[in-house]
């Protein structure tokens, strides 16, 4: 008796031994390694200003979903790059004050590794329409001040509307963690039956882009689709880029478009405040290769807009922006341009957000429905101008003047434009960012250039190092109370022993 006691006694001293020195193993063993962090830099100059962010992620998970962090964004002063059309050497300078910026935030040891890309939309896609030699020497202007920056430089160019809407749709399914799981978080993810990725509708100046995975999605249009492999997974995305559909163009549109019916120099004008003026110089107005299929030739030089604050005429007005009268295919937007059937979640951002977040529309996690958003900007609309700037007199007027403008065509290119309905509007979510990142193009863009999500899944433990260690321990517990069932059931106490006599 006494011996089956002391072998029992031993080999639970050595059961709990094991179990130490195992979970012991595990912590130590699996402890996450130092962090070594990589930055990158990217420009995004837009139509109306640039902006630079700097990005930083551990280099040891730079195949990781999720893991690229926004630490720094410098809006560059004065207007975006295209606007130096006329004075291209100023183009590179103005960008000095935002890199010196990212030269503070990125250690210094790291200057020389730390990739940066410039790349230039819409803006820039007219300037080169308008005049390429123009476009050319800007480009050239800021192509070296980045070479003199102590970064690496890794090139500055326009990049396609096609782009611009693809990275963005890479942007916010990276940050939204749309692209990869592991371990419990794979098993639930392949248990649900919503849309796995979220649609990307990206709002500038001058362009606006929609892109999103349509399992209607037919080869009607080729130049439409875009073929993605990311971590092993195929998608197969729809995207376009509607160049002079930036809310900027759109009004320049619409003005061009009010301008073949004018008698005088005065326009009354639904889209801006009761109380609102402004003067229009017409010489330079149909300049714009967005605007010069209007070009007509008038009796006056100058043009005095008059607001009048109906927004239900400036609707009107905006619709006649969308042609909706001729579809060579089986579905579309506007302007002949194939449209599959819409699908999912879609974040829409840049000034999409911008303009809703300044009207108070952004309510998260409940979107606001269509009808209450109709009624919120009908009604800003209505108020008049000299209201409107003592309540806001910390916006610019130019800026303040346009609010009005740029809701009503928000909805309009949401509702007249994409076809989204009161049944499916509230699938639309206003995105500013997503974490500490900005929504936008500039971070998939990075993301691509330095080969950072790969077509196929990493190799990798299945579980996170805190799954790991808390599986390890509670297996250790288990193991213990086996053992200590098995002492109880062959070697009794004397207290249950005595219980049973």
């Amino acid at each position: 008796m006494s011996s089956t006691r002391t072998i029992l006694l031993i080999l639970g001293f050595l059961s709990t031994l094991a179990v130490i020195a195992l979970i012991a193993v595990a912590v130590t063993q699996n402890q996450p390694l130092p962090k070594n962090i990589k930055y990158g830099i990217v420009l995004d100059a837009g139509s109306s200003h640039t902006n630079l962010y700097v990005y930083e992620w551990p280099a040891e998970k730079e195949n990781d979903t999720g893991v690229v962090r926004q630490v720094e964004v410098c809006k560059v002063e004065g207007p975006g790059i295209s606007g130096y059309s006329h004075a291209t050497e100023k183009a590179g300078p103005s960008l000095a004050q935002c890199l010196q910026q990212a030269e503070d935030v990125i250690p210094s040891a790291q200057h020389k590794e730390t990739p940066v890309y410039l790349g230039a939309t819409a803006g820039m896609r007219l300037l080169r329409l308008q005049n390429n030699s123009a476009a050319e020497n800007v480009l050239s202007s800021v192509g070296n001040t980045l070479r003199s920056a102590p970064f690496s430089f890794q090139g500055a160019r326009i990049i396609t509307g096609q782009e611009e809407g693809a990275y963005g749709w890479i942007t916010i399914n990276y940050l939204l963690g749309n692209f990869k799981q592991s371990g419990w978080k794979k098993l639930l993810h392949s248990l649900k039956s919503s849309s796995e990725t979220s649609g990307a509708l990206d709002l500038g100046g001058a362009s606006t882009q929609i892109t999103f995975v349509s399992k209607d999605l037919t080869s009607e249009s080729p130049d439409n689709q875009l073929y993605f492999r990311l971590y092993g997974k195929d998608y197969q995305v729809y995207t376009h880029s509607f160049l002079c559909y930036g809310k900027d163009q759109a009004l320049q549109q619409k003005l061009a478009r009010d301008l073949q019916t004018v008698e005088n120099s005065s326009l009354p004008d639904p889209c801006f405040h009761k109380g609102y003026e402004r003067t229009i110089n017409i010489s330079d107005f149909f300049k714009n290769p967005c605007t010069s299929d209007k070009k007509k030739q008038l009796p006056f030089s100058q043009l005095y807009i008059k607001g009048e604050g109906d927004y239900q005429k400036c609707r009107e007005s905006i619709q006649k922006l969308f042609n909706k009268s001729n579809c060579p295919y089986s579905s579309c937007s506007f302007n002949g341009i194939y449209l599959p059937p819409l699908q999912g979640d879609f974040g829409a951002f840049s000034a999409f957000y911008f303009v809703m977040n300044f009207l108070n529309l952004t309510s998260e996690p409940n979107p606001l429905a269509l009808n209450k958003v109709i009624s919120t900007i009908e009604s800003f609309c209505a108020r008049p101008w000299q209201e409107v700037k003592a309540a806001y007199h910390h916006i610019k007027e130019k800026y303040l003047s346009e609010y009005c403008f740029s809701g009503a065509y928000i909805l309009s290119l949401l509702e007249n434009g994409y076809e989204f309905t009161e049944d499916n509007w509230q699938m639309i979510h206003f995105l500013g960012k997503i974490g500490s990142s900005d929504a936008g193009w500039t971070l998939g863009y990075m993301l691509n250039l330095t080969n950072m999500i790969p077509a196929e899944e990493p190799a990798g433990p299945p579980l996170s190092h805190g799954s790991y260690v808390g599986l390890m321990v509670l297996c250790s517990l288990v193991l213990v109370s086996v053992l200590l069932f098995a002492w109880l059931l062959f070697h009794k106490p004397k207290c249950l022993q005595k219980g049973i006599v």
